[in-house]
């Protein structure tokens, strides 16, 4: 997001073997720093013991960095020094972006309907990942420009593509506009350009912290835009031959994709009863290449059965949802739907159709001002699952970037397990709740946030004169485990008096919980425990167990759970 400073070492962390009497006598490691002090000639001074056990030794605010390394080399050279790094400065990350128009980004920020994305940002950006966008081509808009690679044109008749010619390597959106109402069949109105696959990239990679417009998602990745969608729409034929180019497959007559696309947009549909083979032959392509495929659930407040690409296998289908939380009056529901994202609401359901009243409540992007062919860049609030789809592309490509290996399945099931339910109301179906960019990213990435709570439910009998143990794994987490770890305890015993309770560490270390009692006849054992674990390495088993010393009363562990 921002340069960070530069500021020298003023003091090193020392972690001493186990072994050593540093490792546990501060007055120890107090000499063992002036000792130091003495051989390298610096004015070194022990300051106080870490919680996970380390010695902090001050070198005073005159230290060079040569200084520094000739401290660092003089306990490394210590056969009872295990480790020693600098105690280095960390920074704020998760700047605000400075672009002027981030603030209406609602559906980015916002703890009702947003999706928690700027806590993402501090892993990861989208750097190394393209997002094909198969839309309507591109609308030149400085916001975007340079994060945009050469795409395609798949639109095959010359008359729909409006460029004079079939398919080529001119992704240029003309303009998809009907002139008068039942030109593209029975029911369609005349209408101006939507520029709608520039809104969609906007929302997925729009440049950031560029002082101008609207911040992206995954702002550090490549976008590919693809056309397929001109006038009265688009062909599947087209759309599928599109995401196999995009997803790096093989088209006869059009050239390979030089940079093809990890994550496909798809904020397109129409009525169809099931997925049309052509769509999911192309989609299985896609996605055995690695590639994960985001669909728009449709925008008929309608079951998304009845819609395609929507109701097609090996996708995610996403469903929108409004600021308030809830499901948007338009969007499509249904079994088939994986996850909401923000899409907008600019309007009641009750209201007259068409009717705008809460802009500000819809998905602000990227435009362009023509009604018919390109005019000048703009920006505009649109609203649609075609708006939510983007969101969830735009997590996707964070995903892939911070973990490169994850296969789609993978990226699917992550954004699905950390979705947060809808604060609002959802009739129908919304999938998962609202997709939550940064507890994704942290759980892909095995960040476990401060306060996360490991838990074991499951039952285990205790016998009399028995002892019995219930494990949790913990991982996810850095470093040493808390100076007040937090073991709750939920047992059911008639005579918890019988009972012997210890915590034992992935080391094998036993911390006694609970000593037995011949006068404590009450029931149960349901209570916590602080215990300072902070000389125990986090991750890995830890048992929660337990002795019956006595005959004539038996129970068993509920559940019990360890608070990090």
């Amino acid at each position: 997001m921002r340069a960070l400073p530069s500021a020298p070492v003023e003091k090193v962390i020392v972690t001493y073997k186990s072994q050593a009497a540093e490792a546990g006598s501060n007055a120890a490691a107090k000499t063992d720093a002036a000792e130091k002090a003495a051989k390298t000639g610096e004015d070194l001074a022990f300051e106080r013991r870490l919680a996970g056990g380390a010695a902090l030794v001050d070198l005073g605010d005159a230290a060079t960095s040569q200084d520094v390394n000739e401290v660092m080399a003089a306990f490394r050279a210590d056969p009872s020094v295990a480790t020693v790094e600098p105690d280095i400065r960390a920074y704020a990350m998760a700047v605000t972006p400075n672009d002027t128009d981030y603030a209406k980004q609602w559906d980015l920020f916002e703890a009702t309907g947003g999706m928690n994305v700027p806590s993402a940002w501090d892993k990861t950006t989208g750097s190394g990942v393209t997002v094909a966008v198969i839309d309507t081509g591109y609308a030149a808009h400085s916001d975007l420009a340079s994060n945009v690679v050469s795409g395609y044109d798949f639109i095959s008749t010359s008359a729909d593509a409006r460029d004079g010619n079939g398919r080529d390597a001119d992704a240029k959106d003309e303009g998809d506009w009907n002139a008068t109402d039942g030109e593209c069949g029975t029911g369609s109105k005349a209408s101006s350009s939507s520029w709608h696959g520039t809104h969609v990239a906007g929302t997925i990679g729009a440049v950031t912290n560029n002082t101008k417009g609207i911040a992206g998602i995954a702002y550090n990745a490549k976008i590919q835009p693809v056309r397929v969608l001109g006038k009265c729409g688009g062909s599947s034929s087209d759309i599928a031959d599109a995401i196999t180019w995009a997803s790096g497959g093989t088209v006869p007559g059009v050239p390979a994709n030089p940079t093809p696309a990890k994550v496909i947009n798809l904020s397109l549909g129409g009525a169809s009863s099931s997925c049309p083979s052509v769509y999911q032959t192309a989609i299985n392509g896609a996605v055995s290449r690695g590639t994960t495929v985001v669909v728009a659930a449709g925008n008929s407040n309608a079951n998304t059965s009845g819609f395609t690409p929507a109701n097609c296998s090996n996708v995610i289908t996403v469903a929108s949802t409004n600021r308030a939380g809830s499901r948007s009056y338009y969007s499509n529901y249904g079994t088939l739907v994986d996850v909401s994202a923000p899409g907008g609401e600019t309007r009641n359901a009750t209201d007259t159709p068409g009717t705008v009243t809460t802009p500000e409540n819809a998905i602000y992007s990227t435009l362009n001002s023509g009604t018919t062919t390109q005019s000048t860049e703009n920006y505009k609030p649109y609203q649609g699952t075609s708006m939510a789809a983007p969101h969830i592309a735009g997590l996707a490509a964070l995903l892939k970037s911070a973990k490169s290996t994850l296969t789609p399945a993978e990226i699917e099931s992550a954004i699905k397990t950390n979705a947060r339910p809808l604060p609002g109301t959802c009739s129908g179906g919304c999938g998962t709740g609202i997709a939550d960019a940064a507890k994704t990213v942290d759980a892909v990435t095995g960040t476990t946030q401060p306060g996360t709570v490991f838990t074991n439910t499951n039952d285990v009998t205790i016998s009399d004169n028995t002892t019995v143990s219930s494990s949790i794994a913990v991982t996810g987490r850095t470093g040493n485990a808390p100076a007040a770890l937090k073991v709750g305890v939920d047992i059911k015993h008639t005579w918890r008096g019988d009972l012997v309770i210890d915590l034992v560490a992935p080391d094998g270390t036993v911390r006694n919980l609970k000593a037995s009692s011949s006068s404590d006849s009450a029931d149960n054992v349901l209570t916590t425990y602080t215990v300072d674990a902070s000389s125990e390495v986090a991750n890995g088993t830890w048992k929660l167990q337990v002795r019956d010393v006595a005959s004539g009363d038996t129970g068993y562990i509920d559940s019990w759970s360890l608070t990090f």
